[in-house]
């Protein structure tokens, strides 16, 4: 799926990444912790190709990313679906047209995806909201609607930074339950946390792989988390 090799990242003249290699495998839950600043959303961005590496190399399914050109990345993309930390939408939209906004830019007719679109808006627990204008909906609104937005093209992969990180512990919970199922669909998931509580309460519910950025390099979280 999405594979890092010795990847080093360089920023404003210093190392954020050193010598990185990570293999997110289909069908596989990693959580990706560490403290503020330690380079958590840009290792995400690597593994969409949002970053180049300063060395080493990422591949992405059986791509060398640094080998492809401008439309070929734009395809790669539409295979991983990324919800932000800070997730933005288009204010003067209702919000079942923020969430259609990949269909449309890839070329889809939205009528013609108008029940996908309405089953994934049931899904994220947001049909009685399709209307509301972003600026009125609360924090976990938000972050499901970002997530709905995220995966409305049905991609292989989804990379989530922080989802949680601005929401109360129930909406994380729901949030986290939603990624849970993605996951048994399918979908390769990776979520940048650092909430510890909420990565206990997902392993004992889904196999995840929990990985630690400590002193620019990546290290597989122990027993102890």
């Amino acid at each position: 799926m999405i594979e890092l090799e010795n990847v080093g990242y360089s920023y404003g003249g210093g190392e954020l990444l050193s010598d990185v290699s990570v293999r997110l495998s289909p069908g596989s839950f990693h959580f990706l912790t560490g403290p503020s600043g330690a380079g958590k959303t840009t290792l995400m961005k690597l593994c969409y190709g949002a970053l180049q590496p300063t060395t080493g190399r990422v591949r992405a399914f059986d791509a060398d990313m640094a080998g492809l050109d401008r439309d070929q990345m734009a395809l790669l993309r539409r295979r991983v679906g990324v919800v932000h930390q800070d997730c933005r939408f288009l204010d003067h939209l209702p919000l079942t047209d923020n969430i259609a906004l990949p269909l449309i830019v890839s070329g889809h007719d939205k009528e013609q995806q108008r029940q996908n679109l309405d089953d994934l808006m049931n899904w994220v627990g947001l049909s009685q909201r399709a209307e509301a204008l972003p600026p009125e909906l609360s924090g976990g609104e938000r972050q499901r609607a970002a997530l709905a937005r995220a995966v409305i093209l049905s991609p292989d992969v989804v990379l989530a930074d922080e989802p949680t990180g601005n929401i109360d512990w129930e909406m994380s919970q729901r949030l986290l339950q939603l990624l849970i199922e993605l996951n048994k669909m399918g979908k390769t998931v990776l979520v940048a946390s650092h909430d510890l509580a909420l990565i206990r309460a997902a392993k004992s519910q889904v196999q995840a792989r929990v990985l630690r950025i400590a002193n620019r390099q990546l290290h597989l979280a122990g027993a102890d988390l």
